[in-house]
């Protein structure tokens, strides 16, 4: 969310961002926060006026009161109970001017960094840096969920009869490949000097609409039914969550967290749920990572937080590059993102599993995460990113591992979790 004084004194540019962002419809926002905007500053001057006037009433009373003129006394107090009356009615009218105030401003979109490139879509991304060489070997990569099934290490069927399409048993050697891959990438962050945490798995609808955009929180979020609880998408909701009207102190920031949870999403608007596969599905584990520091630090941790899921990938040998998000793809709270894709050697094209995001300090003003400074207290920024969301990135792991037998390769880094197991084999 932007600060309301940015708006007052920018319209242009925030008009000029809604329409980078390919957004003419949410235009007319900022002309009715502007007009809000002045009819709230009004009412507030007005409550002002009243609560003056009715001090200095009362002060007369007392005087009054004093040389024994209760008559006159008497008529200014009921001067103070229709001024209170008055008050009343004006302040209701200001908290509803700031109620709907907040529910345009929140869909405002966040001001995006100046290196953003302008596009409608994913289409207009633009790719930074590859690393790694993508290879591609002379003899056939069947599609991911065969080669799991060649190896016992899926069941899709029995899924779909217990929950339906998009979610999957995960067994055997796969299944401790996808547990192998979780706990390298939290050592991993924890190398890096990021405290591990693991988050609740719900959050209420406050830290909800704290974190995302309403289209983010509509396409994605499961409601508890009853409940004042939704189940998380990403464990980056929860964490940032975790300071919710908080005002830290400098000498604490930056906090760097790397978490585990399951994400579950309900996928609405996607291309379908896939019947034979595990790409685009309604539950998966995921290790995540997220900063909370000075705003003049947020790029370079930003910068920091994507290499170190690029440096993953490439400690498992897999081939990935960065694809810088153009301005209609970015969410409305982010300000610059990176898409870090791996290569697919079945499809001889790259694809995403991880996305790293500045949100700038557009999130910590919906939540009220300040930095506490004598001169007044300030917003934090907020960043996420992906370290691994192992069941994307177990196609990754099984494609660029394939041995010409049906086996796969263990990486290296990969073994002191899989019992010092190099290879996975076919059952004979």
């Amino acid at each position: 969310m932007l600060d309301i004084k940015f708006v007052r004194e920018n319209p242009e540019i925030v008009k000029e961002n809604i329409r980078k962002k390919f957004q003419d419809h949410k235009l007319v926002l900022v002309d009715e926060v502007l007009e809000l905007d002045e009819k709230n500053r009004n009412v507030k001057l007005k409550g002002d006026e009243l609560r003056s006037k009715r001090n200095s009433l009362s002060a007369e009373i007392g005087t009054l009161m004093k040389n024994g003129k209760k008559d006159e006394a008497q008529a200014l107090k009921n001067q103070v109970v229709a001024i209170n009356n008055e008050l009343v009615e004006n302040e209701k009218l200001e908290a509803e001017l700031a109620t709907e105030i907040k529910t345009r401003m929140m869909k405002i979109p966040n001001i995006i960094h100046d290196s953003v490139p302008i596009g409608e879509d994913d289409s207009k991304n633009v790719e930074v840096q590859k690393f790694g060489e993508p290879f591609v070997p002379d003899y056939e990569i069947p599609y991911h969920t065969d080669i799991m099934e060649s190896l016992c290490g899926i069941d899709l069927d029995s899924a779909r009869r217990v929950a339906g399409n998009g979610f999957y048993y995960l067994m055997g050697d796969i299944a401790r490949l996808h547990s192998a891959v979780i706990s390298y990438a939290r050592d991993f962050m924890i190398n890096k000097g990021f405290t591990y945490c693991i988050p609740p798995f719900m959050i209420r609808s406050d830290v909800v609409t704290g974190v995302m955009s309403f289209e983010e929180m509509d396409a994605m979020m499961y409601k508890i039914e009853g409940e004042d609880l939704y189940l998380i998408g990403t464990s980056e909701h929860s964490m940032i969550g975790k300071f919710k009207d908080q005002i830290l102190q400098k000498s604490d920031l930056p906090y760097t967290m790397t978490s585990y949870s399951p994400c579950f999403r309900k996928e609405k608007g996607a291309h379908g749920i896939e019947e034979r596969g595990v790409y685009r599905i309604h539950q998966f584990e995921k290790q995540e990572m997220i900063v909370v520091c000075e705003p003049e630090d947020s790029y370079k941790w930003y910068d920091k937080m994507w290499s170190y899921t690029v440096e993953l990938f490439r400690s498992l040998d897999i081939p990935v590059r960065t694809l810088e998000c153009c301005s209609g793809d970015l969410a409305d709270l982010k300000a610059k993102s990176v898409d870090v894709e791996a290569w697919s050697p079945r499809q001889k094209k790259y694809f995403e599993v991880g996305s790293c995001s500045n949100l700038t300090d557009a999130q910590a003003r919906r939540l009220g995460i300040r930095i506490k400074c004598e001169k007044g207290n300030y917003f934090a920024h907020t960043l996420n990113n992906t370290v691994v969301a192992p069941p994307r990135m177990l196609i990754a792991l099984l494609e660029n591992n394939y041995n010409e037998d049906g086996s796969i390769n263990i990486p290296k880094v990969l073994q002191p979790y899989m019992g010092g197991k190099t290879c996975i084999k076919k059952n004979k």
